[in-house]
């Protein structure tokens, strides 16, 4: 028990002691550690023969196409002027109805670009909201079908037996009339159907489209040439001269001297003036003048004179003007011989320059004697 007791009591002293001498020196600090770090190495792609999975591909939803009915609603408001005569279709589909109006119903369609024939345009008075107040009344396309009642079709020959049978939209009463087929018009039957037959629209038939699904070309007018007016050419003035005939007398007959015989009376011959032909005068109007003359008329002496006739003096012989009238309603010639008082305008003309030529105003007859040879 003793012994336990100093084992255990020397221990703790030894204990003591080392502890005094550790307290006397601080513990040594380790150095820090380096970190070191590691390459980046990039993942190996691995290739397995596992099909690869695709992402999925979204696809846009293509836009419906609006249908003919909406496209009617919403030109409403677009005016338009049609014509009768050709036109085209300028929508994708457009619905062809029994009446001017969406109340029609749908008789048959046409495509964009489609030709048609324009009737007639009408125009509603009370459109009801949203639809076209402008329809196009126009030639059913060829192809279309319409119907007929068949009792009132010959089944032997598929003739027409009333005197007029309504084209319809459809098989009843109930649908448009489309046009008329007058009696013993043949028809091109298509099927039967309770009592209605569907034929071949005929060229008659019509029915209604907005007016502003279509469109027109409007005609242009024919461009005329020019044409260049034509010229004739002035033809030259000529002096005709027409030469005198000879004049022929006829010698008297042989006398017989034996017997007594009276004496033959000798006809005077009769000679027939030359009237010269001649052109209108070309009257010099840069100095014209109105004169009044006194003079006798004659007929003028030379061929070539510029007019028929001449107012001269009778003392001298001497030509004072030549007489020149510009209506034919003054026949100079009823003046030939005359003593006359005459005024108009005096000019010149450019080919006879000695005597002028006097245009006729007025004119005054003072005697119808002859003026004796030499006197006045």
């Amino acid at each position: 028990m003793k012994t336990n007791c100093w084992l255990i009591l020397g221990t703790m002293i030894a204990t003591s002691a080392v502890a005094q001498v550790n307290t006397n020196k601080l513990p040594e600090i380790p150095p820090p550690a380096t970190a070191v770090l590691a390459p980046v190495v990039a993942p190996v792609e691995t290739k397995t023969n596992a099909p690869v999975k695709k992402a999925p591909v979204k696809h846009k939803k293509k836009a419906a196409k609006a249908p003919a009915a909406a496209v009617e609603k919403k030109i409403a408001a677009q005016p338009v002027t049609l014509v009768p005569g050709p036109a085209t279709v300028a929508v994708e589909n457009l619905n062809l109805r029994g009446q001017a109006g969406l109340k029609g119903e749908v008789v048959g369609h046409a495509k964009k670009g489609d030709a048609v024939t324009v009737i007639s345009e009408i125009n509603l008075d009370k459109p009801k909201a949203g639809e076209p107040a402008q329809w196009a009344k126009i030639a059913l396309p060829v192809g279309t079908k319409v119907w007929v009642n068949s009792k009132f079709v010959d089944a032997t020959n598929k003739t027409v037996s009333v005197k007029k049978l309504n084209l319809r939209g459809g098989p009843g009463e109930n649908f448009s009339v489309l046009g008329v087929l007058e009696k013993g018009a043949a028809i091109s039957e298509i099927i039967s159907k309770g009592g209605w037959t569907q034929i071949e629209a005929p060229t008659n038939a019509f029915a209604f489209v907005a007016a502003s699904l279509l469109q027109q070309v409007a005609p242009t007018a024919p461009v005329v040439p020019a044409v260049a007016p034509v010229v004739e050419p002035v033809p030259a003035t000529t002096n005709t001269v027409v030469e005198p005939q000879p004049i022929v007398t006829t010698p008297p007959p042989a006398v017989d001297t034996n017997v007594s015989q009276p004496a033959p009376v000798i006809a005077p011959a009769i000679i027939t003036p030359v009237i010269p032909i001649v052109s209108a005068p070309v009257i010099d109007t840069n100095l014209p003048r109105v004169v009044t003359h006194e003079g006798y008329v004659r007929s003028s002496v030379s061929l070539v004179a510029p007019t028929y006739y001449e107012l001269y003096d009778p003392a001298t012989s001497t030509a004072i003007n030549y007489l020149f009238a510009t209506t034919t309603n003054l026949n100079i010639s009823r003046y030939n011989g005359l003593h006359i008082v005459v005024t108009g305008e005096e000019g010149l003309d450019s080919r006879w320059k000695d005597t002028p030529v006097l245009t006729i105003q007025k004119i005054y007859v003072l005697s119808t004697n002859a003026p004796a040879a030499g006197k006045p």
